[in-house]
């Protein structure tokens, strides 16, 4: 008798990476103050060669509040879609995501000049996720497909969604909303079987 499998990867293997993001967004969280401005994506920073926050903002939060709220919103995600990929598939889709998002910033959004949080990139897992089931759970990833275009038609059109920027404690980059779910597309597809 071994462990209960999820997709092709044994249970303890499946929570890998939502694990790793998790460990490492706490660890940042620790640091505080001085680790969220040294980590966030700075688009001044980035210019002058401090490459690592294009990385880092990611993982990066406000406070304890933004934390525990997009960490909710990660293990969600990872109920909803998280055993379609292996680990290996999930991380390249993760970086994928993260180069989506950071090259929406650049090219797109040049007047942002710092971000911080895991919203865009759960985004991009979500709709990575549900696009790949589409052909297994249909109903259900269609619902989220949808869901996601609603949410993200609304906050192009009106901004955030009411109470989001209250209960993240600060401005919702609404873009990083849409670039992750782009870059969750091409992920989806690429990885699809």
């Amino acid at each position: 008798m071994g462990f209960p499998q999820c997709g092709n990867s044994p249970w303890h293997s499946h929570w890998l990476v939502p694990a790793g993001i998790s460990l490492c967004s706490g660890i940042i969280a620790l640091g505080g103050e001085t680790a969220r401005q040294w980590l966030q994506f700075d688009r001044i920073a980035v210019r002058s060669g401090e490459i690592w926050r294009l990385a880092s903002g990611h993982f990066t939060h406000l406070g304890a509040s933004h934390l525990a709220l997009n960490l909710a919103g990660l293990f969600l995600v990872w109920g909803l879609v998280g055993s379609r990929f292996t680990p290996v598939q999930w991380v390249l889709v993760t970086v994928m995501a993260i180069c989506g998002i950071d090259l929406g910033f650049w090219f797109l959004d040049t007047n942002l000049l710092w971000y911080v949080g895991l919203s865009g990139l759960l985004h991009s897992l979500l709709v990575a996720g549900a696009l790949a089931n589409l052909s297994k759970r249909r109903g259900e990833s269609a619902i989220i497909l949808v869901l996601v275009l609603g949410k993200l038609i609304y906050e192009q059109t009106s901004g955030p969604l009411p109470g989001s920027e209250l209960t993240s404690g600060g401005s919702v980059v609404v873009n990083a909303h849409l670039y992750g779910s782009v870059a969750g597309l091409v992920g989806g597809l690429t990885f699809r079987h």
